[in-house]
């Protein structure tokens, strides 16, 4: 009997394999083209760096090539050669597009490496990149013809340096969102924390809305090359780390912002699992975090507030939605254009009457929408203060922890007794500025540290979700 159970599993598995193996084979390989961008807040240029084939087939579905969801400061085109015909378009954004509003960029010019990944075609294509311009509208900044038969495109890619961890696998890749945690600044002695840690965020992912009722979209793969010691660089502090994905806080001048400007170590360790989306966690107890739209997002896993951190900074990465705060110093200048936002969650309100979350707002609601801005602002002003001086003093985090706690509380104590607590409307102050922008809800994950996202950052988020692994297209 046992025999005969132990054939069963072994027949059982090789049709699994084999199953997975066709499958495998029917799709695409994934190209990833990488290029430099250099410039400053002027202008700025493109170089192409090379073209390669990663190890793994696309894992989108390629019946979903086109993005209809017009966001990012950036899109990439892939056009055939010959005809013109749009084979595949993805909206994104660009570490050098923040960078180039900050002071430094009116200064001196810098080079970011950027990269783009599209469905292997089966025709010579022009890869496009596009950028908006004043009229919010995209515009072909740089275009390169591309070969994927030629042969200098590499094709073959370093051994895996780990391997993939499943944290949450609901079907095929190409019929759901492939999510990669990346960690970084964990040592060999630690990869089962970052195991843990993982699952752990991943997990509180799916208890927040729209996540919540839409899991079964999703997979969750995990994946961390060790490093020689704990944590990764945090420069203020006088802390440097190797880090395998050079990720650090202090990314423009700013102590809680945590990026990696290494695309190609990051590129190079993702390529072997499965993704679309990237979080990467940094093995560090001090509160930061960040997130690019199209690019990656990170957060601080040891923090006593790494769930927030994990789906706020995601929230960027992964639907482009804008910060609503305001009150908390940016590394961004200021910008004196009041251009609609392309963000889904923030609007200059030039026309209340085409408001962009309109369905969601009752009629009879006043447009702007009051709340106690002038008592927040009062209190967010002493919060700050503290916080700044917390961090100079180099306290503990513990004491940084207790005072995000009090000034939730706070919040939520003030908001609790208005009669637009629960309203959709438009409420002055988002987009890092007090006036002149405006957030669709007086409270979000994306405005504080609260635990939920609004109905109108909902629908951004399940656009996103739709793109990928939304009811079939017609």
């Amino acid at each position: 009997m046992l025999s005969l159970l132990f054939r069963w599993l072994v027949a059982a598995s090789v049709l699994i394999h084999c199953a997975a193996h066709a499958q495998t084979q029917a799709r695409p390989a994934t190209v990833r083209v990488d290029y430099t961008h250099s410039g400053n807040a002027l202008s700025d240029t493109y170089a192409l760096e090379q073209v390669l084939i990663e190890p793994l087939p696309w894992p989108g579905d390629t019946a979903r090539s086109l993005d209809n969801t017009n966001r990012g400061q950036n899109r990439v085109e892939v056009a055939d050669a010959k005809t013109g015909d749009l084979l595949y378009s993805r909206d994104f954004s660009t570490i050098f597009g923040e960078w180039r509003t900050t002071e430094e960029a009116s200064r001196i010019s810098r080079s970011f490496s950027e990269s783009v990944r599209f469905p292997k075609p089966d025709r010579p294509v022009k890869v496009r990149i596009l950028k908006r311009d004043d009229r919010n509208a995209f515009s072909v900044a740089w275009s390169v013809e591309v070969d994927t038969d030629a042969p200098d495109v590499a094709r073959k890619q370093p051994p895996a340096p780990a391997a993939p961890i499943p944290i949450h696998v609901s079907g095929p890749s190409p019929r759901k969102v492939d999510l990669l945690v990346l960690g970084d600044g964990y040592t060999q002695a630690e990869m089962k924390k970052f195991e843990l840690d993982a699952r752990r965020l991943a997990a509180h992912l799916f208890t927040v809305s729209p996540f919540k009722e839409r899991a079964a979209d999703f997979n969750v793969w995990a994946l961390a090359v060790a490093t020689s010691e704990s944590g990764v660089s945090r420069p203020s502090a006088g802390v440097h780390r190797a880090s395998k994905l050079g990720t650090r806080y202090d990314i423009f001048g700013s102590e809680r912002y945590v990026l990696t400007l290494d695309n190609r170590a990051l590129r190079e360790i993702a390529q072997h699992a499965p993704y679309e989306f990237i979080e990467i966690l940094v093995n560090n107890e001090t509160y930061g975090g960040g997130g690019i739209f199209g690019q990656f997002s990170t957060a601080a896993a040891g923090n006593e507030w790494a769930p927030y951190l994990f789906v706020h900074e995601f929230g960027h990465h992964f639907a482009g939605l804008a910060d609503e705060y305001y009150t908390s110093p940016v590394a961004y200048a200021a910008s004196s254009a009041r251009m609609e936002p392309w963000e889904p969650n923030v609007t200059a309100l030039r026309d209340p009457n085409q408001l962009k979350w309109k369905r969601h707002v009752k009629a009879g609601t006043s447009l702007p929408t009051p709340w106690p801005k002038a008592a927040y602002e009062e209190a967010s002003r002493a919060y700050q203060k503290r916080r700044a001086a917390l961090r100079a003093q180099n306290r503990p985090e513990s004491e940084m922890n207790a005072l995000f706690r009090e000034d939730l509380a706070r919040t939520n104590a003030l908001f609790a007794k208005q009669a637009h607590r629960h309203t959709i409307g438009a409420f002055e102050g988002a987009n890092y500025e007090a006036s002149g922008y405006y957030r669709p809800a007086m409270q979000c994950i994306m405005f504080d540290r609260s635990e939920a996202f609004c109905p109108v950052c909902q629908d951004g988020i399940a656009d996103v979700i739709d793109l990928y692994a939304g009811p079939a297209r017609p």
